[in-house]
């Protein structure tokens, strides 16, 4: 390809790139948009058996606050309470607070079956139950507005609920998408400059970042997909996908100019060395990312949409631009380069530089080691964090969620239970069962809050009228206008069906969610009842973290496999297919054993930085394969074991350059206070020095003693 080829597809490339900042800087909404069910699709079979439970028994969102005061029965504390009741029962989209002065008087309060349950252990605390019209922003934010108006001394407010620690997310990932996107894209240009140091260079490889980067924004925001969870991170993601294209190109271009001294010629010969390599390294990502949208959360699967646009981006921005502003300026071939057959001499007259002994095997045996040590801390990988691990210790987010957790709970789970035989929920017999069920469940140490039929009926039982009434008249009693239709919210119209609401205590978990679903369900039928669904925050938390875990057993598992075929393209031969897949195994044993052993959780946000490490040790290993077979069939027809030490001789300090901008860029996310992002920013970290160490030290070590077997 020509210059003036050159010239103009990089002309065409800026004009598109440029058409994208614009848009992105007057079109896209930077505000994360996380929902209340953010967590799955509309479709997902995990949501569904929330929402039958929601048709049976219709719910608006809901907060928790608690209230802590000296004693909130009393003086003072009480008068708080019924001040702070008013205020938000008079707000805009409250359509229901329910707190200790909506119940009996003060002196009975501890011995009613149903507001006795709003105390905390003692008298300190209570909790007042708001039911929203909505879950929007502007609510939760009004509702903050008078939580604060009410806040003073000796009377303290801890808040939860699904929509309030929506928004807590929402703005925790709006602050980082605005600060540490624009300084770790800063930092990466700052460490571009100081490896390439050549201005022009160093403005190509920035215009190709921020290209790759807001083409894929735009493409994203006219196809009509916003920023949510995951995708907040996309735009240091699309950085990484672009600079591993760029890096390589830089390599093989300089290393073009010293074999021809003409720059013109060299550039061409870089670009049809790298770009065949770059379309394998695309492809592998590509499937990557791709795979994810055919899972079951819908974080990862509206990242693998916008990863597989960034990666598709980020090729095409790399090598429409970068080639228009390489350096023309070409370098003087040494003596010994310039000298014909000078290939195989070469590589002859340097055996201690070139060979697989010394301190590339002790370093490939440490980097096994590292691994086998790793490798323990797998089956200890919690992909099940608790609501409170999304948030820092010390925060006043953590400890309001905390104060909520310790009085009552903080995640919604309910049942929708039945009687094995048949019977109605107005039958004394199965309400007993109900009863029963009820009070297994309330002894279980997770179990903050437990509301059922049973406790309505027991609080009835306590009218002066109530020994007038059988228990099918006072149900119906209680489902009449005049006590605000509360009996339908925990039975069905045909007494058959019944719910079962429990608020779980988060803090100290040691069991995953799901052995805790499946203990408290046990409780359940152990009293003669069996229950039809599962539902509420927990149960969708606790299927969260297992996809999270079979997200990345199929996800890294299925691009293994597709690799297979693609490694074999690269290497041609079985030795370098085998040791390109032992090599790239190493970096998510690493990853993810070390976040094992140090009991960090995998959570949704920092669960694909696996995949973008895995994307960095792609592109090396690929890149480094192609240039050992090209050097194997070259002119000089060098070993195979010689032309694995050449080619890391010649991408060593693109590889080691590439790990080092990757892995400070993402590193800066360590300074951020939203825990998820923090772990993220770590874990790709990680995950591109592995990936770095794997290419360089352990893939030619097990090249060389593959090819010998």
């Amino acid at each position: 390809m020509t210059s003036g080829a050159r010239t103009a597809i990089a002309a065409v490339t800026l004009l598109a790139v440029l058409a994208s900042v614009v848009w992105v800087a007057t079109q896209v909404d930077f505000e994360p948009e996380v929902e209340s069910d953010f967590f799955f699709a509309s479709d997902d079979p995990q949501l569904a058996a929330s929402r039958r439970i929601d048709e049976i028994f219709p719910s608006s969102p809901q907060l928790l606050v608690v209230a802590q005061a000296d004693d909130v029965t009393t003086g003072e504390g009480l008068e708080s309470v019924r001040a702070l009741t008013d205020a938000l029962t008079a707000l805009d989209g409250v359509s229901s607070v329910n707190s200790l002065t909506s119940g009996p008087a003060t002196p009975t309060v501890a011995n009613s079956p149903l507001w006795g349950r709003f105390l905390g252990r003692g008298t300190d605390a209570t909790q007042l139950v708001i039911g929203l019209e909505n879950g929007e922003r502007e609510l939760v934010e009004r509702l903050d507005a008078v939580l604060d108006q009410h806040r003073q001394p000796g009377f303290d407010l801890a808040v939860s609920g699904v929509p309030w620690v929506v928004e807590r997310i929402r703005r925790a990932l709006g602050r980082d998408l605005r600060t540490f996107s624009l300084a770790a894209l800063l930092l990466f240009g700052l460490l571009i400059a100081v490896v390439y140091r050549r201005p022009r260079r160093v403005a190509g490889a920035l215009i190709c970042c921020a290209g790759a980067s807001a083409a894929t924004l735009a493409i994203l925001d006219l196809s009509g997909a916003t920023i949510g969870l995951l995708t907040a991170n996309l735009v240091p993601i699309a950085t990484v996908l672009t600079l591993s294209h760029v890096v390589f190109l830089l390599a093989n271009v300089d290393q073009a100019i010293e074999e021809l001294g003409d720059a013109e010629a060299a550039v061409a010969l870089g670009v049809r060395r790298t770009i065949v390599a770059s379309g394998w390294c695309m492809a592998t990502t590509f499937a990557g990312f791709l795979s994810l949208r055919f899972a079951s959360a819908q974080p990862l699967r509206e990242l693998g949409s916008a990863g597989a646009v960034a990666t598709l981006a980020a090729l095409a921005v790399a090598y429409g631009v970068m080639p228009a502003f390489l350096d023309p300026r070409a370098k003087r071939r040494s003596a010994v380069e310039a000298a014909p057959g000078a290939g195989r001499d070469a590589t002859d007259q340097h055996p201690r530089r070139l060979a697989f002994d010394g301190p590339t095997r002790r370093w490939a045996v440490a980097l096994v080691t590292l691994a086998a040590v790793c490798a323990i801390g797998l089956p200890r990988l919690d992909t099940d964090p608790t609501l409170l691990q999304y948030f820092a210790p010390g925060s006043e987010v953590r400890d309001g969620l905390t104060v909520v957790d310790q009085a009552g709970g903080s995640s919604p789970l309910t049942f929708l239970v039945r009687d094995p035989d048949g019977g109605t929920f107005v039958d004394d017999a199965v309400l007993a069962k109900f009863k029963a069920a009820q009070e297994a469940v309330e002894r279980d140490p997770r179990v903050g809050t437990a509301l059922s039929l049973p406790v309505l009926v027991d609080e009835a039982r306590l009218s002066p009228f109530a020994a007038f009434l059988q228990t099918p008249q006072l149900i119906d009693l209680l489902d009449s206008p005049q006590y605000g239709s509360v009996a339908s919210s925990f039975v069905d119209a045909d007494r058959q069906r019944a719910l079962l609401f429990l608020r779980l205590r988060e803090e100290g978990r040691e069991a995953e969610r799901g052995d805790v679903v499946e203990r408290l369900q046990a409780a359940i039928e152990a009293s003669g009842l069996v229950t039809d669904e599962v539902g509420g925050l927990y149960q969708l938390q606790a299927s969260l973290g297992e996809l999270v875990a079979s997200s990345l057993a199929r996800g890294l598992g299925g691009l293994f496999l597709l690799f297979v075929p693609i490694a074999w393209a690269v290497s041609r031969s079985p030795a370098g297919t085998a040791a390109t897949l032992l090599s790239l195994l190493t970096v998510p044993v690493i990853l993810l054993g070390a976040f094992g052993l140090a009991g960090a959780p995998l959570d949704i946000i920092s669960s694909p930085a696996a995949n973008v490490a895995i994307a960095v040790g792609v592109d090396a290993m690929i890149h480094l394969g192609a240039t050992a077979r090209r050097l194997r069939q070259g002119p000089a027809g060098l070993s195979r074991r010689a032309a694995w030490s050449v080619a890391r001789a010649r991408l060593g300090p693109a590889v080691l350059g590439a790990a080092a901008i990757v892995g400070l860029g993402f590193g800066i996310f360590a300074l951020s206070s939203f825990p998820p992002s923090q772990r993220f920013g770590l874990a790709v970290a990680l995950g591109t020095f592995a990936s770095a160490a794997a290419a360089l030290v352990l893939l030619p070590e097990l090249v060389a003693r593959f090819s010998r077997s």
